[in-house]
């Protein structure tokens, strides 16, 4: 068990150290990775991979019948295996700064390296003069050195984690207990756990310098692949060493059919396990030793802080600085994928999923610690894209509705004033028609009133066609009606009588220019005018409250002419400009909240009332105040 035990540990390690060595080389090459070329890497993994490649022959060689002495390659392995703590404490001191300062540490490694060589040259004169090798004094010298060298190590490096320190010191305990047990070389007959124990410290140390300088190209590289084949090759050995000393024969050969089935049904167990040991060594690497993200949570937090945000650039800054530490990366930013050209030293780049232009992408650089990205990694990276894609495409869906709803509004409101501009443009001629009728009549009648007339139209069209906004005042109305009617007095003398009732504190509300002219025009024209006796004008305005539409004003237009039943009233509505002009520039400026509402009757007359939000220069409740006074 001992033997078959050694040669697989050295060819591991032969295996192990030689990607070790590829690694190290191909660090600084690597696009993304910040990394230099670090002469304690590559130390550790030449002097690992020299000491097993000179083991493997010298140990296993003459016990497989092949001859030859190996004392030069005893000699050189057992000188490279002494090494090894001398680069792990150098390494530890130097801490995260690359760089031994301050005399306490220097004398430490200059003492390290000092044991090292002296062990080193004593291996050399016994190969000389043909001793035992490895030299017993050279491995005790290693043995009593180091674990007195750990005390003060200790004392140097008390800021370091826990954990890494935790590491170096199990790593150089291992190395002085298997420098002791080297030192005896194989008296007696071993057990195959101090085989394991003596021939293979090696590889704690290689772990100490690996994770003090190179974490994440240790773990992702080589910790992962080594601690799943350690733990797969232990169990193999145990589930094999457990079936032997149950044995009635531990040392007889298997020959029974039981012992055949037993051995089968092991290796079948083995393989069964495998799956389930490499997604455990994975998940104690990831989340024990180098304590990467959950990278489900990561995106969750990304997600969640993606919906508060309503800034694209804002939101892809949060998810760059939130994807930095995870990666362990000194760079992570966003670009346009269009038109910003993608660096060459980038150690991964994800493009953002979004429906339309402008794309992004997340550009990963500056990988620090070895660190790689792996296929998880690229994953992650993945799915964190896509939940910023969607949040992208749903903020520029709210922001293409709310500027098509501003749009829409502004094109609304240039629709409205131009519709009330061709209302205004459509009343003037009207007016402009009927009082210049009322002029010709009395150019024929009364030439004197005629001129008189005429010069109160010229001064009422100038106040008119001088109004160019939305909204004039309810006295700028009254004053535009009276001009009016002096013109049709002059027509009808006394045949028209006129009352405007309309308090001085209302003068101020705001109200659509001609809107109350035509309707105390259709009230001459077809209430006053049929009748030979004529008729009363009246026009009166009061405000009124309403809990549900507020201050509204109310202004009555009523006449006691010839009247109309419903259906002349309908015909007349339908067929006239005035008053389906008024009704269509109310609904526009207004909507529901205007009314204009007709009662007619034959013989009685006919009563108009038109209803409109207050929209005052003042206050409302000044204007009330007003009233009531």
């Amino acid at each position: 068990m001992s033997e078959l035990l050694n040669l697989i540990g050295m060819t591991a390690g032969t295996a192990l150290y030689a990607m070790l060595l590829v690694m190290v080389v191909r660090a600084g090459r690597t696009p993304g990775v910040t990394a230099h070329f670090d002469p304690l890497l590559l130390a550790t993994a030449l002097l690992g991979l020299v000491w097993n490649l000179c083991a493997l022959p010298a140990y296993e060689l003459p016990k497989l019948g092949i001859p030859g002495p190996f004392p030069i390659l005893t000699a050189i392995g057992f000188g490279a295996l002494g090494l090894l703590p001398a680069v792990v404490v150098h390494s530890v001191l130097r801490g995260e700064r690359d760089e031994v300062r301050g005399w306490p540490r220097w004398t430490l490694v200059v003492s390290a390296y000092g044991v090292s060589a002296t062990a080193g040259a004593f291996q050399a004169q016994s190969m000389w003069v043909d001793g035992p090798l490895p030299s017993v004094f050279a491995m005790r010298l290693l043995t009593y050195s180091y674990a007195a060298l750990a005390v003060p190590l200790a004392v140097l490096t008390r800021g370091q984690a826990g954990s890494r320190r935790a590491l170096w010191v199990a790593a150089l305990s291992i190395f002085a207990v298997s420098a002791l047990h080297l030192s005896q070389f194989h008296q007696g007959d071993p057990s195959w756990p101090v085989e394991l124990l003596g021939h293979h410290a090696s590889l704690p140390l290689a772990l100490a310098i690996l994770y003090q300088d190179f974490p994440f190209a240790l773990a992702d590289l080589f910790l992962k692949r080594a601690l799943t084949l350690l733990v797969l090759v232990t169990a193999a050995f145990v589930s094999v060493a457990t079936f032997r000393a149950r044995s009635n024969a531990p040392e007889a050969p298997l020959t029974g059919a039981l012992d055949v089935a037993v051995l089968v049904t092991l290796w079948v167990a083995t393989a069964l396990l495998y799956p389930k040991l490499q997604a455990a060594a994975a998940w104690f690497v990831d989340a024990v030793v180098l304590k990467r993200p959950d990278y489900a949570s990561l995106g969750a937090e990304i997600g969640r802080r993606a919906q508060r945000q309503s800034d694209i650039p804002a939101l892809l800054d949060e998810a760059c600085a939130e994807l930095a530490p995870a990666l362990s990366a000194r760079v992570v930013r966003w670009r346009d994928a269009l038109h910003e050209t993608r660096p060459d030293d980038l150690a991964v780049s994800v493009e953002i999923p979004v429906a339309e232009p402008p794309r992004f992408a997340l550009d990963v650089a500056g990988l620090t610690g070895g660190r790689r990205v792996l296929s998880d990694d690229r994953a992650a990276l993945d799915a964190i894209a896509a939940v910023l894609g969607r949040r992208i495409d749903a903020l520029r869906i709210s922001r293409e509705r709310y500027e098509r709803e501003l749009r829409e509004q502004e094109m609304g409101k240039l629709a409205t004033e131009a519709e009330l501009r061709a209302l205004r443009a459509q009343i003037n001629p009207h007016f402009l028609f009927n009082a210049l009728t009322t002029i010709g009549y009395l150019i024929q009648t009364s030439p004197t009133r005629a001129v008189e007339t005429l010069m109160r139209l010229t001064s009422l069209l100038r106040g008119v066609l001088r109004s160019e906004s939305e909204l004039t005042t309810l006295g700028r109305e009254i004053e535009m009606i009276e001009a009016y009617l002096d013109i049709e007095r002059a027509r009808f003398d006394d045949r028209l009588r006129v009352r405007i009732d309309v308090p001085a504190s209302l003068k101020a509300v705001r109200v659509p220019p001609l809107v109350l002219q035509p309707i105390v025009e259709n009230a001459v024209k077809h209430g006053i005018a049929p009748e030979r006796r004529g008729g009363d004008v009246t026009v009166t305005a009061r405000l009124e409250h309403s809990a549900a539409s507020g201050p509204m004003l109310a202004v009555v237009v009523h006449d006691s002419g010839a009247g109309a039943t419903d259906r002349e009233l309908i015909r007349g509505r339908s067929d006239g400009v005035g008053l389906r002009n008024i009704e269509r520039r109310l609904a526009v400026q207004y909507g529901d909240r205007a009314a204009l509402a007709i009662r007619s009757a034959p013989g009685v007359g006919t009563t108009v009332e038109v209803r409109l939000p207050v929209e005052l220069a003042v206050s409302a409740d000044a204007v009330a105040a007003r009233d009531v006074s």
